[in-house]
């Protein structure tokens, strides 16, 4: 934007809560300026066309995994399992350019956009052509991603991962991990080359190490101790039970009990899954800072298992939703997903309310926004002034949105509507979804569709 504006909000869920006749002021930079209440600001330049909401941050992406949706659920010979779905990836993997690569991910960025995030955590590993092929530019792929936020408008944190082993112990990587490799030395000069690259674009810049059984300790604290981004620290932890077995054989210690008594972990990481964890693991990780990374559509696609949430929450831990392997690509899906989960494990009504007679929508949509922040770098989140101008109007035409007062409202986004729900998407300041439209859907979904049918 080349000067500030103004958006008139009639109605909109700001920190303090639900509050009517509201005009943001937007910076050039795309931040708010300044929030104004009184129906006096009904002069705004523009009004919002119905009730206004935070748009949430994604922590847990694979962008390239989009094109593979839906083609999985064909049922192999054996047991299907996360680790057969593995390698269905794996030959996708071989097949993608960086030119795929970028355009798989503009579709999701769009698709993110349109269910309700504002900004995404890419955590990107597909670093290198099929078999390990280096690229002439060892970030190419990385730029990518950014090329990808850059045209779909979505905010990015940019979390480039360490892999270097196919298992606990330093087992050698398998063919179809190629790809993915580093040694700690090629890793730290990757985050060396993103830094002006990220800072030119606007994008955070953190890191990954995939999992405890594709890094050594020593090649975590190497990485650790010599990385200068200030940025957020992911990791995929306790996803399946075979991964927590194979922990126990290897260090006689469950992954989130060794990743808590080996590594600094505080609030700059973010576990990622951590879905099969101990009363112990459970308090520890909630007392330790760190956001837990939950994807309930991927984890339900893959037959992981069901995150404690409950007990997270009661014991203080902080919590968001990222999209994973992006079966699904909506705010509403996941968090439903996640309370869902716990009423099918619990057998009761209503798991992550914040108390009696609370709102189980905004108990989740304010745990979310305040931990997708956090893992996203993005301290200063929701509508506030300083924070980035990340915003959800809901459809003020639609019949359950029109008669709905306050949290209401999420209840019916979040539980009965969908991304039915949702009219308008502005990111950074910028309208990015107008009517249910990404800006550039057309574009995009023509190059997407030439990957398709490339790759299918």
């Amino acid at each position: 934007m080349s000067a500030s504006r103004s958006l008139f909000c009639q109605h909109v869920l700001l920190p303090e809560g639900w509050t009517s006749d509201v005009t943001l002021t937007i910076a050039a930079n795309g931040s708010i300026a300044s929030i104004e209440t009184g129906p006096a600001q009904s002069r705004a330049s523009q009004h919002a066309a119905g009730p206004v909401v935070p748009a949430l941050h994604n922590l847990h992406s694979h962008a390239f995994q989009r094109a593979m949706a839906g083609l999985a659920e064909l049922a192999g010979s054996t047991d299907d399992s996360f680790w057969t779905w593995r390698e269905a990836m794996y030959r996708l993997v071989g097949r993608m350019s960086p030119d795929d690569i970028e355009a798989v991910a503009a579709k999701l960025y769009s698709e993110l956009t349109k269910g309700g995030f504002g900004h995404v955590v890419e955590f990107h590993y597909f670093h290198h052509a099929a078999g390990g092929r280096r690229h002439a530019n060892p970030a190419e792929t990385s730029l990518r991603i950014l090329r990808a936020a850059r045209a779909t408008g979505i905010g990015l944190t940019l979390l480039p991962v360490f892999y270097a082993h196919a298992g606990f112990g330093g087992a050698e990587p398998g063919q179809g991990q190629r790809p993915f490799i580093h040694d700690a030395d090629q890793f730290l000069a990757l985050l060396d080359a993103l830094k002006p690259e990220c800072a030119a674009t606007g994008a955070t810049l953190g890191l990954a190490v995939h999992s405890l059984r594709a890094a050594t300790p020593e090649e975590m604290r190497t990485i650790l101790s010599a990385e200068a981004t200030g940025g957020p620290i992911h990791i995929h932890v306790a996803e399946q039970e075979r991964e927590v077995e194979d922990c126990l054989a290897w260090s006689g210690r469950r992954p989130v009990e060794f990743l808590l008594d080996e590594m600094p972990v505080d609030g700059r990481w973010c576990a990622i899954h951590a879905t099969h964890m101990t009363p112990g693991e459970t308090i520890r990780l909630a007392r330790s800072g760190a956001v837990a990374g939950l994807c309930p559509a991927t984890e339900a696609n893959l037959g992981d298992g069901i995150f404690p949430a409950t007990d997270f929450a009661r014991d203080g831990g902080a919590y968001g939703i990222g999209t994973d392997s992006h079966v699904a690509t909506s705010v509403a899906e996941e968090l439903r997903l996640l309370e869902y989960g716990q009423r099918l494990r619990d057998r009761r009504r209503n798991r992550l309310a914040g108390g009696p007679g609370a709102s189980v929508g905004r108990t989740l949509f304010d745990a979310a926004l305040k931990g997708g922040g956090q893992a996203a770098g993005q301290p200063t989140s929701g509508i506030r002034v300083g924070a980035r101008a990340d915003l959800v109007v809901l459809d003020g035409d639609n019949p359950f949105i029109a008669a709905a007062t306050g949290d209401q409202l999420l209840g019916r986004w979040l539980f009965a509507l969908g991304s039915e729900a949702i009219r308008d998407v502005m990111a950074a300041g910028q309208w990015v979804v107008r009517q249910g439209r990404h800006r550039n859907e057309e574009e995009i979904d023509r190059a997407f569709r030439e990957v398709l049918l490339k790759l299918v």
